[in-house]
């Protein structure tokens, strides 16, 4: 398999541009940097409101190279599936139409409209960046949030675990859902690159590590996108046609002997600070049951 060094000199093009307003060690900016070069540059973004719409500047020196259209908070993915459907009425079948969003874009309120796209199969790929709150608007926690984690809604910490949003979507039934971490880029340029020559409704789910929100020094974004899926926090896999398979990263982790304690993860930020022996030991039993019900979905 190709390298990442070896793949950043073949995939060199960039098609989201230096100079844009991301905070430094921006879990979004890598994210998309690698879901572009998976892509090309025959490729439609729609993104609802998200830190996204704010940090690709302004126009005429904006960072995407290739159309962006600013979407309300709740029509990402319909606005999408109106523009891949104009395409097929043209006859344009060979444009990627990508609905970029968040966790609140997605989980919370776009949710409804990411499911009807789903239920009626539209040709359109559906990515959640995931930085697990509403940091565009200061910090208030979403259906992403995961339990222990201060948010300026959660001053004590968030009291409820995260949705499992890629399952939830996973039982559409729909040809593709994966999940990727911005730690391992090779393994999310290599799941978008296979999303792309998939017809139907596909969706990928990018855990996507947010320093100023979540109160880590930013030079350690990847440290934490690596910790996320080496303690088990954060499980990598396709559920290809029904058929779940776990990927690289995460094989190993299947045995609880070689899964990091949580508070491997935790420790570094700062928005668990609150968290009690308790709380860590409850988020820890969490994890391990995750791994529980991963296993039996790999039996099935």
């Amino acid at each position: 398999m190709v390298s990442i060094k070896e793949l950043a000199k073949t995939e060199n093009r960039e098609y989201f541009l230096r100079g844009n307003s991301c905070c430094a060690g921006c879990g979004l900016e890598l994210a998309i940097r690698w879901t572009l070069k998976a892509l090309g540059e025959r490729t439609i973004i729609v993104a609802p409101a998200s830190c996204t719409n704010v940090v690709i500047g302004l126009y005429p020196k904006t960072a995407p190279t290739i159309p962006f259209i600013n979407m309300a908070f709740a029509a990402g993915a319909a606005a999408t599936a109106g523009i891949r459907t104009a395409l097929k009425a043209r006859g344009i079948n060979d444009i990627t139409c990508l609905c970029w969003a968040g966790d609140g874009g997605t989980y919370d309120i776009g949710i409804q409209a990411l499911s009807g796209a789903a239920e009626r199969g539209d040709d359109i790929l559906y990515i959640c960046y995931d930085n697990e709150a509403y940091m565009n608007t200061g910090t208030q926690r979403s259906g992403g949030t995961p339990y222990g984690a201060w948010t300026t809604t959660t001053p004590f910490g968030k009291k409820q675990h995260k949705k499992n949003l890629p399952q939830i979507i996973a039982a559409h039934d729909i040809p593709y859902v994966a999940t990727a971490s911005t730690g391992y880029p090779l393994d999310l340029y290599n799941k978008v690159k296979k999303s792309k020559d998939i017809r139907g409704c596909k969706y990928i789910h990018i855990f996507a590590p947010c320093a100023p929100g979540w109160r880590f020094a930013s030079e350690l974004t990847i440290e934490m996108g690596k910790l996320a899926v080496e303690t088990g926090f954060w499980i990598l896999y396709e559920v290809e046609d029904g058929v779940t398979k776990l990927s690289g990263p995460s094989k190993s982790r299947l045995d609880k002997s070689k899964r990091k304690p949580i508070e491997e993860y935790i420790k570094p930020q700062g928005r668990f600070a609150k968290m009690t022996k308790t709380d860590i030991k409850y988020l820890q039993d969490w994890v391990d049951r995750q791994w529980e019900i991963m296993a039996n979905r790999l039996v099935c």
